[in-house]
C-alpha cells in the first residue's frame, strides 16, 4: 500500500470516527505527549541567556526525534502508518467543535459563547452573536488549514516522519511561538519553523476552499484579503472562507481586555450573521475535504 492510499484510508478513518473519547480516556493523546515534551523543555530550557539558542536546539532535537520516531512507527506496516496517520488528522473533531457553535447559538448567545471560546483565545464574555459566528468561521478555516490539509500534505510528501515533525512543529508554535517576553526569543525558532511548514499548505487550504466553493476566479481579492493578516499563513483559508460564504470576517476583537483593531477580510460580505453562516462553512470544510481526499485517492491509482 502506498503512502497515498493509506492518507485515503486515514482521512476516511477520521471523518468517520473522529475522536475515540473512550480511548482518550485511558491513554494520552499523541498531541498531548507532544505538549508534555514542549512543556518540559520550556520549564528546562526557557531561563538564563542565550534563550533564542536554546529554543533552536529544542525545536531540532524535537523534530529530529519526531522524525526518527515516526521512521520506526512506519516500520511496522501500513496498518500501524493508517492508525497514526488518522489520529494525527482532525476534520472530524474541527467539525464538531465549529457546529457546537452553532447548535449553542440556537439555544442562546451564551451557549454559543461558551462554546466559541472552546475554539478560540479571544475574548468571549461580551461577544455578539455576530463575533461568535464570524470567531467560529474563522477558527475553522485556520484550523483546516493547520489540522487536516498541512498534516495530510506533509504525510504525503514524507510519511509518518514528515506528518510527526510538522505535528511536533505545529504543537511547539501553539505553545511558545509568542511575540511576548518570555518567548519572544525562546519561541523565534518555532514560530519561524511553523511558518515555513504551512506556506504551502496554507495557499493550498484556500485553493480548497476557493475551487469547490466556486471563487476561483476572486483569487486576486482572495490574495489581497490574506495580505491584511498578521499571520503570512492563516489569512489564506480566512480569507478564502469569507469569499466562499459570502461573509465579512475579522475586524475588531479583544484580546486580555484589550479591543484590538484588526481589518476586515472581504469588508463587502455580510456583517449581520449567525447559525446559517457557519452551517455554511461546516459545508465548505467538508467540500474542502473531499477535495483533499480525491486528490489521495487519484495519487493511490497512479
Amino acid at each position: 500500500m502506498n503512502t497515498a492510499a493509506i492518507l485515503a484510508l486515514a482521512m476516511l478513518l477520521d471523518a468517520a470516527l473522529g475522536e475515540p473519547e473512550w480511548l482518550w480516556r485511558r491513554l494520552p493523546h499523541p498531541a498531548v505527549l507532544m505538549g508534555r515534551l514542549i512543556g518540559w523543555g520550556d520549564r528546562r530550557l526557557n531561563n538564563g541567556t542565550a534563550k533564542r539558542a536554546k529554543g533552536v536546539a529544542l525545536l531540532l532535537a524535537l523534530m529530529l526525534g519526531a522524525g526518527l520516531f515516526g521512521w520506526v512507527l512506519s516500520l511496522f506496516g501500513p496498518l500501524v502508518e493508517t492508525l497514526l496517520a488518522a489520529i494525527l488528522l482532525a476534520q472530524r473533531s474541527l467539525v464538531d467543535h465549529v457546529r457546537a457553535v452553532a447548535d449553542g447559538l440556537r439555544q442562546s448567545l451564551p451557549a454559543g459563547r461558551r462554546a466559541v471560546a472552546m475554539i478560540v483565545s479571544r475574548d468571549t464574555a461580551e461577544m455578539t452573536e455576530e463575533a461568535v459566528a464570524r470567531s467560529a468561521i474563522e477558527s475553522g478555516a485556520e484550523n483546516l488549514s493547520d489540522g487536516i490539509i498541512a498534516p495530510a500534505l506533509w504525510f504525503l510528501v514524507a510519511g509518518l516522519p514528515g506528518l510527526l515533525v510538522y505535528k511536533i512543529v505545529n504543537t511547539a508554535d501553539s505553545m511558545i511561538g509568542y511575540r511576548t517576553p518570555r518567548y519572544a526569543d525562546f519561541g523565534w525558532a518555532a514560530a519561524r519553523m511553523d511558518d515555513l511548514l504551512n506556506l504551502i499548505p496554507a495557499r493550498l487550504t484556500a485553493l480548497l476552499i476557493a475551487l469547490p466553493g466556486g471563487v476561483l476566479h476572486h483569487w486576486r481579492d482572495i490574495r489581497a484579503d490574506a495580505a491584511l493578516h498578521r499571520s503570512p499563513n492563516a489569512g489564506w483559508p480566512e480569507a478564502a472562507m469569507a469569499r466562499a460564504t459570502g461573509v465579512a470576517l475579522a475586524g475588531p476583537r479583544a484580546y486580555d481586555g484589550q479591543l484590538q483593531q484588526f481589518a476586515w477580510v472581504h469588508g463587502a460580505g455580510a456583517r449581520a450573521i449567525g447559525p446559517r453562516a457557519i452551517d455554511a462553512a461546516i459545508t465548505r470544510l467538508w467540500q474542502a475535504w473531499l477535495v483533499m481526499w480525491a486528490i489521495a485517492l487519484v495519487l493511490a491509482c497512479l
